[in-house]
This record gives C-alpha cells, structure tokens and sequence, in this order.
C-alpha cells in the first residue's frame, strides 16, 4: 500500500480526466503488487499515461527547471579548491 508521503503534493493524478485525491490513491494501491506501487511511484517522478489492474492514469509531474536549452538544471556546480 503507498503512504501519503509517496504521493507528492504538487503532482496531479488524473483517472478519466478527474483529479484524484491522496487517499482515492491509496485506496486504489491496497490491492496493487509491490511492483506495481514500484511503478507508480516511479511514474509519480516522470510522469506520463499508464494503466494498473483496468485504471488509466495519466500523472502530470511537478515542473522541473529547466535551461535555456531546455535541459533539466544540474544545479549549482562546486569546482574543486585551488590551493596557492
């Protein structure tokens, strides 16, 4: 069974268009294999449409950064310390 902490809150689970809420979702999980939570949870990360035991889910993430290139924002890179 997922937890709350699984589902993020600035992601949007959609079932036929309706949004569903964190405990539909668990609710849902309750009667899914480990690997199909493995799944789902990964598909919480990436996003996109799938479907688990007859339900079609199509997850929108949360926006990423992105760069002018339209890459994914490595972050703030640490060069190594130069010693005089």
């Amino acid at each position: 069974m997922l937890s709350k902490q699984s589902i993020r809150g600035k992601v949007e689970v959609l079932h036929e268009g309706k949004k569903l809420e964190k405990e539909e979702i668990i609710a849902l999980s309750e009667s899914w294999s480990e690997i199909q939570q493995n799944f789902f949870k990964k598909m919480l990360k990436q996003g996109g449409k799938f479907s688990i035991k007859g339900f079609k889910f199509h997850i929108i993430p949360e926006e990423q950064l992105l760069t002018s290139q339209g890459q994914k924002d490595p972050g703030i890179i640490t060069l190594p310390d130069i010693q005089f």
